[in-house]
């Protein structure tokens, strides 16, 4: 027993011995090219600049937008707006979504705040009781296509595009149409991946559960309006700094990986948002694929929606960036909309939402069926906003 307990670990020291070789070989490679075209000072400064910017000019403006989002979505709550908003939309889950009605409600609290809510909900038994296995664990899917579905909508409408006479909230809106059937494709392919996988299981899987969102209403009106802006603004700081290091860490790299030197002719200044642009070189190969599905018009927009696979706030911060290189339009913007949405950092959540569930074996499906929604949300997206266009024009 010992022997066998000693040769184990002997193979987990081997393992980790090559990893971190690979692991030494891949940081080094990276960090010594850019080194090595940036300038070292020049890049070190860069990445400090950046970041800063980014902290100061695009996290504490999302966080904003967290902070007045947040309040809003627990007033709505607290005042019976979702319970409403739940009714009206009960009759369209089942032949959109293949979903029982109550499914409404885990799309309004993530579209409110964000995918985490949906695991609140999914272990709820008074929630869970109205789902066949599969559709529950469907959710995950469901759900997460619309994580932090208001922030992004504000975001985006919020935002001016010099010498545009675009208006960029019906471009949002086209985003949020796009999201809605990315959601339907993630939603229904993910069903039918695990649909016949799922062994029967107890109907007492979730004993023990609690009710975790409650709407039970304490106090008089000014009282409960006065807690509800406080608790949801509460909340909003909470997701504004949850999101710091995604947006300075994965922006922040995305950024170095995108654009070039600010001055061509001067060269590298260490100045923010300079570095060496590998991705756009890397999608300008295929470049006819992103431009025959999202329309896009630069290489460089294809860092939105590669960013927004692990961090929705992280992507965020790009448009910007994009918007001073004049490189956005509205179509640009709904395509964002609808991918930032739709995919809303999947890849860091998922698997987490499964385990909580108890099917991590089933991660594999969740995440190509969401790749292919949010593909087709952008798609669609694209195509509906230059059919929009086409007809208002």
């Amino acid at each position: 027993m010992n022997a066998f307990k000693n040769v184990k670990e002997s193979n987990f020291l081997k393992e980790r011995r090559y990893e971190a070789v690979v692991f030494l070989m891949v940081f080094f490679g990276i960090f010594g090219y850019m080194g090595k075209v940036m300038g070292v000072s020049n890049m070190l400064n860069t990445i400090m600049n950046t970041a800063w910017d980014l902290l100061m000019n695009t996290v504490f403006y999302i966080m904003g937008i967290t902070v007045l989002s947040g309040a809003l979505g627990r007033l709505l709550i607290e005042f019976g707006v979702v319970r409403l908003l739940e009714i009206l939309l009960k009759p369209f889950m089942r032949p959109i979504f293949n979903l029982p009605g109550v499914a409404s409600l885990a799309g309004v609290l993530t579209f409110l705040s964000d995918n985490p809510a949906i695991i609140s909900l999914s272990t709820d038994k008074n929630f869970s009781k109205y789902f066949r296995k599969f559709e529950l664990i469907s959710l995950t899917n469901f759900g997460t296509a619309f994580g932090m579905g208001l922030i992004v909508i504000t975001f985006m409408s919020t935002l001016t595009i010099p010498n545009s006479s675009e208006n960029l909230f019906t471009a949002a809106m086209v985003g949020f149409l796009g999201a809605i059937v990315g959601a339907m494709v993630s939603t229904r392919l993910m069903q039918r991946f695990i649909k016949n996988k799922i062994e029967p299981r107890l109907d007492n899987d979730f004993e023990g559960a609690v009710e975790k969102i409650s709407f039970k209403s304490k106090g008089s009106v000014f009282i409960r309006f006065l807690n509800s802006i406080l608790d949801g603004g509460k909340s909003g700081v909470d997701l504004g700094l949850s999101i710091i290091p995604g947006v300075l860490i994965i922006s922040t790299m995305v950024m170095m990986l995108t654009f070039g030197p600010k001055d061509a002719i001067v060269g590298y200044q260490g100045l923010a948002y300079e570095g060496i642009p590998l991705l756009p070189k890397l999608a300008g190969k295929v470049w006819w694929i992103f431009e025959g599905l999202f329309g896009f018009t630069n290489p460089e927009l294809i860092a939105f929606p590669i960013t927004s696979l692990g961090a929705v706030g992280a992507s965020l911060s790009l448009v910007k960036a994009f918007i001073a290189d004049g490189i956005v339009d509205g179509n640009a913007i709904a395509v964002f909309t609808a991918m930032g949405m739709c995919w809303s950092g999947y890849l860091s959540t998922h698997t987490a939402m499964l385990d909580t569930l108890k099917f991590r074996e089933l991660t594999s499906n969740a995440l190509v069926s969401h790749t292919l929604g949010g593909i087709v949300a952008g798609t669609f997206a694209h195509y509906f906003y230059v059919l929009l266009m086409y007809l208002l024009g």
